[in-house]
């Protein structure tokens, strides 16, 4: 059978836009970063006639610092992962129950991790809105020979796959997070991002009805991707940081997050593979077992 063309999976893919997008709602969970900041904690900065950060102030591990900042640097950079994901579902269109909507969820954990992050001196605020203007305007996957290569199902698995990545992240992260009222802000960011992991997974399945081929081929290169794609890879002047965290995604970690991925499009059933596809499959099956 030959491949769809772009447009056409896309309106394949359409057909399952309403049914996930009813699942997801029903299963997300609304809350309010404001909630979750210690603001009685807070004190003015210098420029209004307090104090400016002073590093004894710091109440994070060197480790968790490190973790935090490579974890808020990436929900900072949103603009470009939500670029990426229009590229082919606009959010001015049906698709805004995609890309809209997640759009706004995952807004809310740069938020949240900022305001608690400057309320409680934890880290350097001068510091951490330098890293993120250079990061934002870096962006990621900004660049035509980037973009360019990616179809549908391409975007749809590398968003999978960077949720997913993010919660194996955040799981480590939370153990050394030090901090009762930051292990629960971790825990709010993980749960939206688990359930925006199954959505985009759903998606992926709803791919394998329409182009089995080319779904198993695109989840077989996110992997590959995300694999050489640390969180915190791409921050500037952050080898000390990252030296940190090195072991937050491991053999461990990537199985798990490919163990996910082939649960969520039942891949050991699928069946009538091409050649390329179904090495495909077997390279991902041998990640899930580790």
């Amino acid at each position: 059978m030959n491949a769809l063309t772009e447009d056409d999976l896309i309106i394949a893919l359409e057909k399952a836009l309403p049914e996930i997008a009813e699942e997801h709602n029903a299963a997300a969970s609304p809350w309010n970063p404001h909630d979750w900041v210690p603001w009685d904690d807070g004190r003015n900065f210098a420029f209004l006639g307090g104090d400016d950060f002073d590093p004894s102030q710091a109440t994070l591990s060197d480790e968790a610092r490190a973790g935090l900042l490579a974890l808020l640097l990436t929900k900072d950079n949103l603009p470009s992962y939500h670029r990426v994901l229009a590229k082919h579902f606009p959010a001015f269109s049906d698709w805004r129950q995609l890309v809209g909507v997640w759009t706004a969820e995952d807004n809310r954990h740069a938020i949240v991790l900022r305001d608690y992050l400057v309320v409680r001196r934890a880290i350097d605020p001068v510091d951490a809105e330098e890293r993120r203007r250079i990061h934002v305007t870096k962006g990621y996957r900004q660049t035509t020979e980037q973009v360019e290569v990616l179809g549908p199902l391409d975007v749809l698995a590398l968003m999978a796959v960077h949720e997913n990545q993010c919660v194996q992240f955040i799981k480590r992260l939370a153990a050394v997070a030090g901090d009762d009222v930051l292990v629960e802000i971790l825990s709010k960011i993980s749960a939206d991002d688990q359930q925006q992991a199954s959505t985009f997974g759903a998606f992926l399945n709803a791919g394998i009805i329409a182009d089995q081929d080319a779904t198993v081929v695109a989840i077989d290169a996110a992997l590959a991707v995300g694999r050489a794609e640390a969180i915190g890879h791409d921050v500037d002047d952050f080898d000390d940081e990252r030296a940190l965290i090195a072991d937050y995604e491991n053999e461990e970690t990537w199985a798990a997050i490919a163990a996910t991925l082939a649960d969520a499009v039942k891949l050991d059933s699928i069946a009538g593979l091409g050649e390329e596809a179904e090495a495909a499959r077997q390279r991902i099956l041998a990640r899930a077992r580790g």
